[in-house]
């Protein structure tokens, strides 16, 4: 029995998907859900000196909160019981995967639900999987729901 389910949101079909497999497990479990957004600040080519850093994390904070009121409405319309968290990764080499991961741990989940494209070949090479690492790194079970 699952009691604490986790579930990465971030808006996109994959992850809405999976958000609706970890309603219906939370209700059929009777369990407690976590919607966990996961902001990545840190991009290549920004540093402190290029103009509008703190517009642009402004920005993801934001998209960040109506992914997590977007994903919560949806909980709230199954009744289940549920929390929800937009996390910021603050540590510079920390992948989105690894926050997951540590968010898993910290909020003692029993599961991870995670989305998937179920990319192959050169589009999984160059745009990677943050699926497949969880997977890869994961310290609970982890449940994939592929896009069609």
């Amino acid at each position: 029995m699952y009691n604490r389910i986790l579930v990465a949101v971030d808006g996109g079909t994959a992850s809405n998907l999976a958000l609706k497999e970890a309603i219906k497990l939370t209700g059929e479990q009777h369990s407690l859900l976590r919607l966990v957004h996961i902001i990545d600040p840190h991009i290549l080519y920004l540093d402190v000196e290029t103009p509008y850093v703190v517009d642009y994390q402004k920005s993801l904070e934001a998209a960040g909160e109506k992914v997590i009121a977007d994903s919560s409405a949806m909980a709230r319309e199954a009744g289940i019981k549920f929390e929800g968290a937009s996390i910021a990764i603050e540590r510079q080499g920390q992948r989105v995967y690894d926050a997951i991961e540590e968010e898993a741990k910290r909020w003692q989940a029993d599961l991870i639900v995670i989305g998937t494209h179920g990319r192959r070949g050169i589009g999984r090479a160059l745009l990677g999987s943050v699926a497949e690492g969880v997977t890869r790194i994961a310290s609970k079970p982890v449940l994939l729901i592929r896009a069609a």
